[in-house]
């Protein structure tokens, strides 16, 4: 339960914001534990409490305490949310007796074939694409920009959404729509290069 005007939208890539609010501050604890959570309107001013079954563990305002004030209160609050949910069952990590291996190591391999499916005309494609004299560059731009900038704000879009939304999967969200944007885009405006002469 939290006022809601403190929650903020936790997407930081270069790491000069700080969420300090109780509200940003409780979610994010709860995001990196990997617990859902639905936020509830509370009074305006109020400090954001997490209700987990019949106990209840009060976040902290982080603005304006010295480094060790603020590990102090984040290993305090820690430490209590963390009893919160071990005794409401949540467990403090993945049971490794019940990962299927077998599954686990079929379904990695699947992925890596769909990346290798990619990757073995994508070097042919743009090559075929551009023409020569601005075929490095133009190969490289795209390239890079979608790796890089796409692939590199994963964690922390993810994170953002997750947190923002108390979903664990709603992180999920942000490369969907991003291969969405590739399938339609490339289908509209990406030329077929089959008969294209590459010395040109």
């Amino acid at each position: 339960m939290a006022d809601p005007s403190t929650c903020s939208f936790q997407f930081d890539p270069v790491g000069l914001r700080k969420f300090t609010s109780s509200c940003d501050v409780a979610t994010a604890a709860l995001t990196k534990a990997g617990v859902p959570y639905d936020v509830q309107p509370a009074a305006a001013g109020s400090l954001a409490m997490v209700n987990v079954g019949s106990a209840s563990v009060t976040s902290y305002e982080a603005a304006g305490l010295t480094k060790e004030e603020g590990k102090a209160k984040a290993d305090a609050f820690g430490a209590e949310l963390k009893g919160a949910l071990t005794t409401a069952g949540y467990p403090a990590k993945a049971d490794g007796s019940r990962i299927n291996i077998a599954g686990t190591i079929f379904m990695l391999w699947l992925l890596v074939l769909y990346v290798t499916m990619v990757y073995g005309p994508i070097a042919a494609y743009l090559v075929e694409l551009f023409p020569t004299r601005i075929r490095y560059t133009s190969m490289s731009l795209p390239y890079h920009i979608g790796n890089g900038w796409f692939g590199g704000f994963l964690p922390a879009i993810s994170f953002a959404l997750v947190a923002g939304t108390g979903n664990l999967y709603y992180g999920l969200w942000y490369p969907i729509i991003i291969a969405l944007m590739s399938v339609v885009i490339g289908g509209l405006f990406l030329r077929e290069t089959k008969n294209v002469d590459i010395t040109k």
